[in-house]
């Protein structure tokens, strides 16, 4: 198992030539077994051939000898018989009567004439024609003499088989030998087809890489195979996915830019009428200072109501700036955000003749807070549409709290709840669709933020109606800065 796991991890260009050697030496174990197998059975019928024919000669040769007993007549015809078979190469032949004793061997030195025959010899035959045994590498065979349907004697014959072993070893190592090099060159092969035909996925696999890190790049048309159609249609594939991603991508930018536009013109008209109140009085103190600026207590109520009137309007401008200048919204967030986010929505909740129910529990020391900026265009863009889905006269609430580790804050409306695609741009996984098809780019926009913060959003329907969006912000890490947008 560890085995095959480690051959399935490697990378494809070496998976595949080791495979080949592995199918190969299987292959070459099967044939070898089976060549080897033949060449035994082909070698055991030509020895019960020659064996067979020696044993027929011999006994036609000494049945007259073994019916008078003549010892010397045996031991001539085995004699002249080790000479006539050189190519069976016997070792030991012994001729033996009808009451088991030995009438004559081929080495009466070793076995004497009218002695007993060792018992081995009795056991060391098999079922077929010649006993082969691969530790002596000897081969052992018998013979009955039969005289007129009676036995007379028995022929015990050892031949020398060790050239067919050393046969048998000699085809063996030549058959590692070729399907070594077979493995090893099919392999070799396996290797370089396969680095070939992959090397189009291999350029594939680095544009798709370079594509994940977010630097998209359509492959160039010299890295296309002028041979393999397949792989170019793959490649025309990819850049054209690659193309259509861009589109979308700078479409989806230019929709976000004409929403954060649009909530800006809000915003302005909303501003302008903020600017447009003090400036009247403005000028009217202006006016009366121009009239009356001698006299003492005129004069000190119209610079009072002059001061009065540009402090508004400097408050207004300056959360304007703080929240549309990218140099100050890298501020941590403190309370000043949310004060800034009030003033501005200020304007739109007199116009819906709205309430915001306001609860923000904060202190600026302490944790390293996330940045300002990202934070209060979010929660300026849902609150605006908080109050576009509130009907006129309603009541929004906003909460923001924060502990050692989290920041929390709240936003509820009592709109009629937030349709399923809008709602899967800030809770899904993929808000790209909803994105691509229209809905909910402000909310993008929010998502964006809570991403890049490394935050959530949680969503609830009320169940007298309406929505609570809930934004959990982790603490910054030290040195990391937001570029939300």
């Amino acid at each position: 198992m560890k085995l095959g796991h480690r051959i399935w991890s490697m990378p494809i260009s070496y998976r595949a030539p080791v495979i080949v050697a592995l199918l190969m030496v299987a292959v070459s174990a099967a044939i070898s077994e089976r060549v080897l197998d033949r060449l035994s059975r082909t070698q055991e019928r030509f020895l019960d051939g020659l064996a067979e024919t020696y044993l027929d000669g011999l006994s036609s040769a000494v049945i007259p000898a073994v019916l008078r007993g003549d010892v010397w007549e045996v031991f001539d015809a085995l004699d002249r018989s080790a000479t006539s078979y050189g190519a069976l190469a016997p070792l030991e032949t012994v001729v033996t009567g009808a009451d088991g004793r030995v009438l004559a061997a081929s080495d009466p030195g070793r076995i004497s004439a009218y002695s007993e025959l060792p018992a081995a010899y009795a056991d060391r035959y098999g079922p077929g024609m010649v006993t082969i045994d691969e530790a002596s590498e000897s081969g052992f065979a018998r013979r009955e003499l039969v005289y007129q349907g009676l036995p007379i004697g028995t022929i015990h014959a050892a031949f020398d088989v060790s050239h067919l072993f050393a046969e048998r070893r000699e085809i063996l190592l030549t058959l590692l030998v070729t399907n070594g090099v077979l493995a090893a060159l099919f392999s070799l092969g396996g290797f370089l087809l396969v680095r070939r035909m992959t090397g189009p996925m291999r350029v594939l696999e680095s544009h798709m890489r370079a594509a994940a890190s977010g630097a998209a790049e359509p492959i160039s048309p010299a890295e296309f195979p002028s041979r393999d159609r397949e792989v170019a249609s793959l490649f025309r594939g990819y850049n054209a996915l690659v193309h259509a991603e861009r589109e979308r991508a700078d479409l989806a930018m230019r929709l976000a830019e004409e929403e954060k536009v649009a909530s800006l013109g809000r915003l302005a008209s909303g501003m302008a009428h903020e600017i447009n109140n003090p400036l009247g009085g403005l000028f009217n103190a202006i006016d009366t200072l121009k009239k009356h600026g001698t006299t003492p207590g005129v004069r000190d109520t119209s610079i009072s109501l002059i001061e009065r009137g540009l402090a508004g309007i400097r408050d207004v401008v300056e959360a304007a700036l703080a929240t549309y200048r990218p140099e100050r919204s890298r501020r941590p967030l403190g309370l000043h955000d949310f004060e800034d986010v009030r003033l501005l929505l200020k304007p739109e909740l007199r116009r819906k003749r709205q309430k915001l129910d306001w609860d923000v529990a904060w202190t600026d020391t302490g944790p390293t807070l996330p940045d300002g900026g990202p934070v209060r265009q979010a929660l300026l863009n849902l609150l605006l549409n908080a109050s576009a889905v509130t009907p006129e006269g309603g009541t929004l609430a906003f909460r923001a709290g924060h502990t050692d580790r989290l920041v929390t804050i709240e936003i509820e409306d009592q709109g009629p709840g937030m349709p399923r695609e809008v709602l899967g741009i800030l809770t899904e996984a993929d808000p790209g669709p909803a994105v691509r098809a229209g809905h909910g780019l402000g909310l993008w926009m929010v998502r964006r933020t809570i991403d890049e913060l490394g935050g959530t959003v949680k969503i609830a329907q009320k169940n007298d109606g309406g929505t609570m969006v809930t934004l959990i912000l982790p603490l910054a890490r030290e040195g990391a800065s937001s570029h939300a947008a």
